[in-house]
């Protein structure tokens, strides 16, 4: 059996899928939604389904860095004997723009771990999906600032093989895309998909800042925004991550956005 939290969420629905279609048992978690409710800000909500476990997906929300302890879960986790643990966690924490302390606790578990680092997930495009389909328009900060963003689905894939084989432990996976796009190449690449263009708005930092702050807590939404504005070369640079462990190259954020074009029609 495999547990997975944030089970409801942009990489959690994806590897449920992937983990039941390679015949695995699996548990999904989330604080809300189907499957068992458990909140990771109380560890002890996981403990009813952790009894058989042999691995446990462990994916924190935007606001638990200020609101949970990742060593709770952790402590959860040791005391239900479960053998194995799949973090995701971010590049952020490489380029040290983002605390360590969630890694630390997981590799300090004394339990078989993997961790993985993903960059921006091509997924926030859904940011930008209502104005899309509504005005056929969209806007973004640092408009040809470009990352090589990570479609949710290859995150998904990695993390399944991490859960479900043993050679991956102690690993640290960095997951990218097969290419750095900016924000306006990324408005091309779904204007071609819808059919139309997309008319294209570049907005400021501080406009920016304003909208991620009714979402995100403040120090990711700072870090977040000096990542998308100036991104270190480790940022920009495309990972063999995803080839390695999946044996094919990364999604492509075309890809992503055919796979997801109802969002945006």
């Amino acid at each position: 059996m495999i547990v997975i939290t944030g089970a409801t969420g942009n990489v959690g629905r994806p590897l449920v899928d992937t983990l039941t279609a390679a015949g695995e048992d699996v548990v999904p978690v989330s604080r809300s939604g189907a499957g068992h409710q458990a909140d990771l800000t109380k560890p002890e909500t996981l403990r009813p389904v952790l009894d058989g476990a042999k691995a446990v997906f462990l994916l924190t929300s935007p606001d638990f860095l200020a609101h949970g302890n990742l060593q709770g879960v952790v402590d959860v986790l040791r005391d239900a004997a479960v053998p194995r643990v799949v973090l995701l966690s971010s590049q952020g924490v490489t380029t040290k723009r983002h605390p360590s302390i969630h890694e630390d606790a997981v590799t300090g578990s004394g339990l078989e771990w993997t961790v993985l680092r993903p960059g921006s997930f091509a997924s926030n495009a859904y940011a930008w999906a209502e104005s899309i389909r509504t005005q056929r328009a969209m806007a973004a900060p640092f408009a040809d600032v470009a990352l090589p963003v990570v479609d949710p689905q290859d995150i998904a894939e990695v993390a399944a093989a991490a859960l479900r084989d043993g050679a991956h432990a102690s690993a640290v996976y960095t997951l990218t895309g097969p290419a750095a796009l900016s924000p306006r190449q990324q408005a091309e690449v779904i204007g071609e998909a819808v059919g139309t263009p997309i008319n294209f708005t570049e907005l400021t930092r501080a406009q920016a800042r304003a909208g991620m702050l009714k979402f995100m807590p403040e120090p990711v939404v700072e870090a977040t925004l000096d990542v998308l504005g100036a991104p270190l070369p480790a940022e920009q640079a495309v990972s063999p991550d995803v080839e390695t462990v999946l044996g094919r190259p990364p999604h492509t954020f075309a890809d992503w956005v055919t796979r997801n074009l109802p969002a945006f029609r």
